[in-house]
């Protein structure tokens, strides 16, 4: 990256010229060579000593400026098209550059120090906000299933939970009647969920010990599903349901609510 080299005000050669056409109020599409070329000269002279890397750049435009003040003394060259050439036109072009950018460097500057007393807070969402969860759509969870898919599946496990039952030993002892309540049952499907975050609708059925317990998880299925908390899907007709958890079951603070109810 080369280092700009600042003499008195003026950076470089190209300022200096801009500077004179500025202060003495010329067009600058129509420089006079010759006074510019001996104000220049007069700067030239009244510089302090500097390095020679530095005062070489100044010398070479003293030299361009001579040498275009020489070809203004000489009849004027035509191009291939018969127009006249003007022997100022590329140090027009280089003034009018480095104009633009030095124009475009004061706006930058003025946006550098307008951002100096900008000061951004970090983003802080409140509590209530961070809470909010969409509404969930019983009919959007339920979209592609229907009763009778549901009913065929448990109606195949109760075939199942029935072919299990020992037809002899099924009458030894006294038959209970066994309490399940569903508010149970979906705090047990929470830590179930918390260890399979995607399993067979069929396989869990299948794992209940009893009639109730079948029915009383399949509502318990049901109710999450109307909660949100869970996703039901089966790709091909007859197909096992599959079952995924949509929220963290750490996050399932209505069952609380639920089971005190």
């Amino acid at each position: 990256m080369a280092i700009p080299v600042k003499i008195n005000v003026f950076e470089g050669p190209l300022d200096l010229l801009l500077h004179l056409i500025e202060k003495n109020k010329i067009d600058i599409y129509d420089i006079p060579i010759v006074e510019i070329t001996d104000q220049y000269m007069e700067y030239l002279h009244s510089m302090e000593k500097e390095d020679l890397g530095t005062m070489s750049e100044f010398m070479v435009m003293a030299a361009t400026l001579l040498d275009i003040k020489c070809k203004m003394l000489l009849p004027k060259e035509t191009n291939d098209e018969g127009e006249e050439e003007d022997p100022r036109e590329e140090l027009v072009q280089k003034l009018l550059e480095y104009k633009m950018y030095k124009y475009m460097s004061y706006e930058l500057k003025d946006y550098m120090d307008n951002a100096a007393g900008v000061f951004f807070r970090a983003p802080d969402l409140p509590g209530e906000v961070l809470k909010y969860r969409e509404p969930v759509d019983p009919a959007e969870l339920l979209e592609g299933l229907t009763l009778q898919k549901l009913n065929s599946i448990y109606q195949s496990i109760l075939k199942r939970q029935e072919s299990r039952i020992d037809p002899i030993r099924s009458k030894f002892g006294t038959i209970e009647k066994e309490e399940v309540s569903l508010s149970d049952k979906m705090l047990s499907m929470k830590t179930y969920a918390t260890q399979h975050r995607k399993f067979s609708f069929r396989q869990l059925l299948t794992k209940q010990s009893s009639r109730v317990q079948v029915i009383v998880t399949f509502l318990s299925i049901l109710e999450l599903m109307k909660m949100g908390y869970i996703h039901i899907c089966q790709e091909e007709l007859f197909d096992d349901i599959q079952v995924d958890v949509v929220q963290d079951p750490e996050t399932w603070t209505h069952l609380t609510e639920f089971a005190n109810e």
